[in-house]
């Protein structure tokens, strides 16, 4: 076993515990972002100035009638940037636009000595706009051909000889919503400058260290002049790793021009109208298959909604491609992926980061394509997974390693959830009961692990032990609820061999860990737990010393366990606070800086070939829905899931990943519903589903009758924090499970063989619709067989 899997004795990970803010959370005193304010004196409130059309260049700005409302203190515009006036890392997002590119773009902010008087300001802020035509949906910009960005294609073997080998041939298109982050706190940053001109930002994002590069380049500094802090999220799931960037260049800006603190909040209107969401994305395919239903070829070109600016479209593009294989052997395939470009909000991060959208692409093929082979959609699956011994590669060309746990996983879930005797209870209620219909769908998933980014595979921490030998561990990542400073809590406490009472953890910050990648791909813990268990190792090894020079022992047989240092075979023992106590009169130090860079990467993005990932995560779900045949409303029965996640550091934090990224999958894919204005009219462009009202979100009604979530056993990972893998995205894609089982439940109410398409999200309307098509037997529109070689 590696160093960085290998486990001491007793060790603090492994173990179930409690999220370490849990009670600060439910008692309500956990601090936030926005919570400084009230710490904080003479704040400025910062309200954006919206321009409500889709696209125009803006001809007259009027300020003047703003800075007579009383409160105003000042208006931000373009003219007031020192430095560079572009919030994004690719240059093309102006903080300050002359160009109005989507219906909310903010073109000005207003501070005022209350959040009021600002919002009454900004409504008088007066802008002329000369119109432009604008591009809303996915269909106007691929017939304008309105697109961005790189065009990659994945290639591999012989596509043409794969088809013409292939028995059965089909074709279809399949366009699936974007998705809203919802997190619970919206888009906040407080700056200020303190007596030394240094900027000070307090902002709720997943990326610190490119918040902090954002602002000084807005600001004309350099990075040591700034200093980003974020204390905690109330939820990011991606939409916080790019877009705060601007938000915090704001409220930087204000505070350098007015030498006052000030906030940005939006509020929740604000936010979606504003920020990105998950692309949405269109797909037109082309699969062959064998007479035994064994995939031989595939083409297909992926196209996203990028929204009016690039942000993180490229590499989502790209992980989407990586991942249209999933589970599945494809030995010859061609796919194309491009972004359009459209007068909407620029789409983002969000979890799993273009994986979903590429694994949902081959999921619906399958479900799809399975009736018109004659085949149970669970058959057509297994036939297709990767298999072990075979040396098999993805089309990009890695190595697929641990394929037997594709296996593995589905048969446990099989086992565990009773499959086979549901699936003859489920025939029987379905022969009874003609108005309802219930089925029962197993999905699996593979997810790579890394940033396709190389550079961005590296992490950092500082650890410092006090003379009274209590423990503070900074690391680069950011907490959005997700468990990450729990994890490096234990992580710690392992390492060090002491109880976790002795550690505590310092919000993420700056100047304390720099150059930090981006709390995302899943990546936070393997890179922040392996430079934390770097920090820590090196001051373990400098206290050994200390320890065997008092035990009289050679460091190599001195263990640190549970807080004391003892020397194999002998029952001399010294406590860990004597042991620091004696290390600080040696005049040893006892701070250390660790770093962590993941081995084994390589990436060619032109070629689009390499290895980008560090190892793939399994797992599996099953999910049984019921469907009323009248309405096309639905309810999840049960589900079942294993979850490889490697050997867990915190199994509780880890089963809450699974099953909120589940519920989220779920919710993404039968509830979430974005729609815009695509008419001609005043509004084109607007975001019609602005409010909880009208954006519904999965809830205790959507959740499972049964819920039951089990990890893997017995699977370590070599090479990574102490046996674990990642936890976070992968989860997300287990909701596959449900959609397919909703096509198949529809599928019930007509006669078999008949294939269903099924739109996404698949509300109760979208499954009603689906059920009319399955009872009159109608081939679906956009999947036909092209031929039978």
């Amino acid at each position: 076993m590696s160093q960085l899997s290998a486990r001491p004795e007793k060790p603090v990970v492994g173990v179930s515990m409690p999220h370490e803010s849990a009670a600060l959370h439910v008692t309500g005193t956990a601090l936030y972002t926005d919570d400084l304010v009230h710490r904080t004196k003479e704040v400025l409130h910062a309200h954006p100035v919206q321009v409500m059309k889709a696209h125009g260049r803006i001809t007259a700005l009027r300020t003047e009638p703003a800075l007579a409302v009383p409160g105003v203190v000042r208006v931000l515009t373009g003219a007031d940037v020192p430095g560079v006036n572009d919030a994004g890392m690719k240059h093309d997002e102006p903080l300050f636009p002359d160009e109005v590119m989507f219906h909310g773009h903010a073109v000005a902010w207003v501070l005022g000595e209350t959040l009021e008087a600002a919002r009454l300001g900004a409504a008088a802020v007066e802008v002329e706009l000369d119109e432009k035509p604008s591009v809303i949906t996915l269909e106007e910009a691929i017939a304008a051909e309105s697109f961005h960005g790189a065009r990659p294609t994945m290639v591999t073997g012989d596509v043409d000889a794969g088809f013409a080998e292939s028995a059965h041939v089909f074709t279809g298109t399949f366009q699936f919503s974007d998705q809203e982050h919802f997190y619970l706190e919206t888009h906040a940053a407080l700056a200020y400058v303190d007596e030394a001109e240094q900027m000070f930002v307090q902002s709720s994002t997943q990326h610190p260290s490119e918040t902090q590069e954002i602002v000084a380049h807005v600001l004309g500094l350099h990075s040591h002049e700034v200093t980003v802090q974020c204390l905690r999220m109330g939820g990011g799931f991606g939409g916080k790793e790019m877009q705060p960037h601007g938000f915090a260049a704001v409220a930087a800006l204000g505070a350098k021009l007015t030498g006052r603190p000030v906030r940005v909040r939006l509020n929740r209107t604000q936010d979606l109208t504003m920020s990105g969401k998950r692309h949405g994305f269109r797909a037109e395919w082309k699969i062959g298959f064998d007479a035994d239903g064994r995939i031989l070829a595939l083409e297909a070109t992926l196209t996203a909604d990028g929204g009016w600016s690039l942000d993180l479209s490229e590499p989502v593009v790209a992980r989407a491609l990586c991942h249209i294989d999933n589970t599945y052997w494809i030995p010859n395939a061609r796919v194309t992926g491009r972004i359009a470009k459209t007068n909407k909000v620029s789409n983002t991060a969000f979890r799993g980061f273009g994986g979903p959208q590429g694994m949902l692409v081959m999921e619906d093929i399958m479900g799809r394509c399975a009736p018109l082979l004659g085949l149970d959609p669970m058959e057509l699956r297994k036939r297709n997974f990767y298999r072990p011994g075979l040396g098999q590669s993805t089309p990009y060309g890695q190595l697929v390693t641990q394929p037997e746990r594709i296996t593995a996983v589905w048969q446990q879930v099989e086992e565990n959830g009773g499959i086979a005797d549901r699936k003859r209870e489920i025939a029987a209620f379905n022969a009874a009961h003609p108005h309802t219909k219930r089925a029962l769908a197993i999905t699996g998933i593979k997810f790579g692990i890394s940033f396709n980014l190389t550079a961005f595979n590296q992490g950092g921490a500082l650890v410092l032990i006090y003379k009274d030998g209590s423990v503070l561990i900074n690391h680069g990542g950011t907490e959005m609820g997700q468990g990450l400073h729990t994890k490096m809590l234990q992580v710690a406490a392992t390492t060090l061999g002491i109880p976790l009472h002795k550690v505590r953890l310092a919000p993420t910050r700056t100047d304390k860990v720099p150059n930090t990648s981006a709390t995302a791909a899943s990546a936070g813990t393997d890179l922040n737990g392996a430079a934390v268990k770097n920090a820590c190792e090196q001051l373990r090894e400098r206290l050994l010393r200390v320890a065997a020079t008092q035990l009289g022992a050679n460091a190599s047989d001195v263990r640190i366990v549970e807080g004391v240092a003892r020397t194999l075979g002998s029952d001399t023992e010294l406590a860990w606070d004597e042991l620091v106590r004696t290390a600080y009169f040696q005049r040893v130090q006892l701070s250390a800086a660790g770093f962590y860079r993941t081995e084994g990467l390589h990436w060619d993005a032109k070629a689009f070939k390499g290895s980008p990932f560090k190892y793939f995560s399994y797992g599996a779900a099953a999910a049984e829905v019921e469907v009323d045949g009248f309405t096309g409303a639905y309810r999840i029965r049960r589900v079942d899931i294993v979850h490889d996640v490697g050997d867990s550091l915190s199994p509780m934090i880890d089963i809450g990943q699974v099953e909120g990224g589940f519920v989220q999958g779920a919710g993404w894919l039968t509830l979430e519903d974005l729609r815009w204005d695509a008419g001609d009219g005043p509004n084109r462009g607007r975001l019609l589903t602005q409010a909880a009202s009208t954006y519904k979100l999965p809830s205790f009604s959507e959740m499972p009758e049964e819920f039951h979530v089990t990890l893997l056993q017995n699977a370590t990972e070599e090479g990574a924090v102490y046996g674990s893998k990642a936890v976070g995205e992968p989860p997300l894609m287990l909701a596959f499970s449900v959609r397919e089982a909703l096509r198949q439940a529809a599928a019930a109410f007509g006669p078999s063989g008949v294939a269903v398409e099924l739109a996404s999200p698949a509300t109760p309307e979208a499954v009603y619709w689906a059920i009319e098509a399955a009872r009159a037997g109608v081939a679906p529109r956009r999947a036909e067989v092209l031929s039978g070689a």
